[in-house]
């Protein structure tokens, strides 16, 4: 027995039908193709790293998840900080390949295999492997128990039965569908660690196979990481400190599409802020007479990245386009020499940072924003 989906109210649907016009929008938005999508989805993927593990505490600044997320050094994280977000890297392009694959069907192996990619860098954690006994969850501020997985002989049959669910036909609003495998997943805790991080990877799976638009912009992930105390919360709520399936699940589905409505409103901020971002980078690139290749690494900067020889290079090779380093290099001096970069730091260390211009252009874009809407959908009931 797993936890069921409740029934979804009047409210509940109204929110759903909320993030399902989000989600339009943002698929017209995204739909036609401009040179800045690219790089908006690259750190949107980064995104999605930080965040995750950032609730494991794993915490890195964006510039370094983006580094790892294409494959370069960080700037600052720790080793155990740059394992944990190129295991998470791994697992999320392994689940956006499985997208649309016409033979996919969901196993316990597949968990493990996601799992292993996650925590292969710890074999003291079992990667790819079920826990070999009790697990406990605990809070590090009070070091008390919170919740107690269910007993390891159950674990195969519970994962049978979870498989089973997400290879049956939909019952369920796939946004929904996609909560309560998190959901059962993370009550099961069949990891000795990472479940937290599988359980959230499961849901992107299950957006991605449900054909959403592509979960690098439809999870969730970052706002968990930005919430991580009412999503601890929340599970504590419904988990009550056990294994125990007839709980009420609502307050987690609440939770999740709140979720879903704030991080869908915050994703078409950032296209229209985009838009008007790289219309200026566009000017100044032409005023410069700089390369078109250039507006990307502008692009950046002005987000507040620190930006270096390698990950530029790099985030040209992701779009399809190659130069050497050389050719980075003199990129790199010509936007110092222009006033739009300030070098920083030597050799390895060598990063370059938005100048005064950069920076003002950025200032602009978000003070035009409408107000932002935090309200709590479901406070007046």
């Amino acid at each position: 027995m797993l936890f069921a989906t409740p029934p979804l109210d009047g409210r509940e649907r109204e929110i759903l039908a909320q993030v399902e016009d989000l989600r339009e929008k943002l698929r017209w938005q995204l739909h036609e193709p401009r040179r800045w999508s690219g790089s908006l989805r690259r750190l949107s993927f980064a995104r999605v790293i930080q965040g995750s593990n950032s609730i494991e505490g794993y915490d890195a600044p964006l510039d370094d998840a983006a580094a790892v997320a294409v494959g370069e050094e960080p700037l600052d994280a720790s080793e155990e900080t740059r394992h944990a977000l190129a295991g998470y890297r791994d697992a999320m392009t392994y689940v956006l390949q499985l997208a649309d694959e016409d033979d996919f069907t969901y196993g316990a192996q597949l968990l493990k295999s996601l799992h292993f990619m996650m925590t292969r860098h710890s074999l003291g954690n079992r990667p790819g492997r079920w826990r070999a006994g009790t697990v406990y969850v605990r809070d590090d501020a009070t070091g008390r128990t919170v919740y107690e997985g269910p007993d390891l002989e159950d674990v195969p049959a519970l994962v049978g039965v979870l498989v089973e669910r997400l290879n049956a036909e939909a019952e369920h609003p796939l946004l929904i569908d996609a909560a309560m495998a998190h959901l059962n997943l993370v009550m099961i805790h069949p990891f000795r660690d990472g479940n937290g991080r599988m359980a959230r990877c499961l849901q992107s799976l299950v957006l991605a196979r449900g054909g959403l638009l592509s979960p690098v912009f439809m999870n969730i992930e970052e706002y968990l990481g930005r919430n991580t105390q009412e999503y601890y919360d929340v599970l504590s709520r419904v988990g009550r400190g056990s294994w125990q399936p007839t709980n009420d699940a609502r307050p987690w589905i609440r939770f999740v599409l709140t979720a879903h409505l704030r991080q869908a409103r915050t994703l078409l901020q950032r296209v229209r802020d985009s838009d008007r971002l790289w219309i200026e980078l566009e000017r100044i690139g032409a005023e410069h007479r700089l390369p078109a290749r250039i507006l990307g690494l502008l692009f950046d900067a002005s987000l507040g990245l620190r930006v270096r020889n390698g990950t530029y290079r790099a985030g040209l090779r992701d779009a399809g386009e190659e130069i050497t380093e050389q050719t980075a290099s003199r990129d790199l001096r010509q936007l110092v020499a222009a006033g739009l970069l300030v070098s920083h730091g030597e050799k390895r260390g060598r990063h370059y940072v938005a100048g005064p211009v950069l920076r003002d252009l950025r200032g602009a874009v978000v003070a035009a924003r409408d107000p932002r809407d935090e309200t709590d959908p479901f406070a007046t009931e």
